[in-house]
């Protein structure tokens, strides 16, 4: 009797010998038997190559392409970094090329710290360095007595600025285009200095300006100033012709400046004046920085936009007219930085030959930098045109700065700024460099607290010693 294929399946099971196998089996069925266990064991056999060879080529093209990420990877920042490389060479050849430092923490020496590398061009735009010989013609020296001084370093971002008023809207704000902070406005509205401002017969106002749009959409919007006699302290002044009397300056929205004033009574009203600044090249455009530099002798007013006179009115304030008392913003949308007004036109060559000690804020710097702005050309040719009369007097340079950062860095920064000073008066003025000797104090020599934008600003100098 055949086993059941169950007990054949129990027998291999239990009884997996040779010799057991063969007390149920015939050999002709061993060898079937021993044959079908051969191919079974070759499949297995088979069957694991095959898995190890997938394992093995899995692993391989995991590498292959890890190795196709990783080189890809490689070569991506290779040329980011050449990128960087050929940047960082090209900013090192222009700083080598302008003699630019940018070490420091003062803000600035001399008359109006901007906390912005300054446009000066009217369409060179952004942080560009201007050589100060573009400013040969600019003739203009700021007052000797700050009055009225703010940078809005004071203020929270976010905030109204304190020392203004307004019937509209304006906060302080910071830029990615320039550093410092800013009072931005944009509104039909207007915002104005807050006090009235004692001003003489004879004074300079200054301020940075950016336009920007939002008023007009995303297009420039333009904007306006006013130099005005108010009618009382608390009178925001409304219409078209407010206050007293005084003189407008507006930058249309596509860029041109214009200009007017108004004066009441009818011998003042007869006076009153209008116009346009003409030329391309003279024409605002949105998010380029402009300097603004006024100045007010009697009834003259001459108005610069970076190194250009652009406006001088010899009648502008007939005397018995107008007498100008606050500095109002309006209309349009723009940001304003780095309001200086100040009076007394300094007697450079009394203080210097006679007293022997000129104190001139008329020296710009940028921020953390001792390279001479273009602006300051006016005050150097007229003390350079002082030492050339005068070839035998020898003067010491000394640079002050504010409290704000390091001791030992504003001392150095100090000493490069009067350096700068010293290669100027040598290198575009031809003074005897022999004649100049340099120094600098840093914050050593306060000559007003370091509290206020204002009193920061006085203290920030340049000071020019007969020796």
């Amino acid at each position: 009797m055949k086993p059941m294929i169950a007990n054949r399946s129990f027998a291999l099971i239990l009884l997996p010998t040779r010799n057991n196998i063969q007390l149920f089996y015939p050999r002709t069925k061993m060898k079937t038997l021993t044959r079908i266990m051969v191919v079974l064991i070759l499949f297995s056999l088979s069957i694991s190559a095959e898995a190890q060879i997938k394992v093995d080529l899995k692993k391989k093209l995991e590498q292959q392409v890890n190795n196709r990420l990783n080189k890809k990877a490689d070569q991506a920042i290779d040329k980011t970094l050449d990128t960087l490389e050929d940047s960082i060479a090209a900013d090192m050849k222009k700083d080598g090329a302008s003699n630019q430092n940018t070490s420091g923490q003062d803000k600035q020496s001399g008359q109006s710290e901007t906390k912005n590398d300054q446009h000066a061009g009217g369409q060179t735009g952004g942080n560009q360095q201007t050589s100060l010989q573009s400013y040969s013609k600019y003739d203009f020296i700021p007052g000797e007595k700050i009055i009225f001084y703010d940078d809005f370093t004071q203020d929270a971002v976010g905030d109204f600025p304190a020392l203004w008023n307004t019937n509209g809207s304006a906060e302080v704000v910071t830029t990615n285009l320039y550093p410092g902070n800013w009072m931005k406005f944009v509104m039909d509205e207007c915002v104005w200095t807050d006090g009235l401002l004692k001003l003489p017969e004879n004074y300079t106002i200054e301020y940075d300006v950016i336009p920007i749009g939002g008023l007009e959409g995303e297009r420039m919007s333009g904007w306006h100033m006013r130099l005005m006699q108010a009618k009382n302290i608390n009178a925001w002044d409304a219409g078209s012709a407010p206050g007293q009397g005084g003189f407008h300056f507006q930058v249309e929205y596509f860029g041109r400046p214009g200009y007017s004033t108004w004066l009441y009574g009818d011998a003042c009203a007869a006076a009153k004046l209008s116009g346009f600044v003409e030329g391309d090249n003279l024409k605002e455009q949105m998010n380029q920085k402009y300097h603004i530099a006024i100045w007010v002798q009697k009834t003259r007013v001459r108005l610069y936009q970076d190194q250009n006179k652009i406006i001088d009115l010899p009648r502008a304030f007939p005397a018995g007219c107008v007498k100008p008392d606050r500095l109002r913003f309006e209309y349009g949308a723009a940001m304003i930085s780095n309001v200086r007004i100040a009076v007394g036109a300094p007697d450079m060559r009394n203080k210097l030959m006679t007293e022997g000690k000129l104190v001139t804020y008329g020296i710009y710097f940028d921020v953390n930098k001792d390279v001479v702005k273009p602006e300051s050309y006016g005050t150097l040719k007229e003390i350079a045109g002082i030492l050339n009369e005068v070839p035998d007097v020898k003067v010491r340079i000394v640079g002050h700065t504010d409290a704000d950062g390091a001791d030992a860095t504003n001392l150095d920064l100090s000493k490069r700024r009067a350096a700068s000073v010293k290669n100027e008066l040598v290198k575009s003025f031809g003074v005897n460099g022999d004649r100049l000797v340099t120094d600098g104090m840093g914050e050593g020599q306060p000559v007003a607290p370091n509290d206020t934008p204002a009193n920061k600003a006085l203290n920030r100098r340049v000071e020019f010693i007969k020796l």
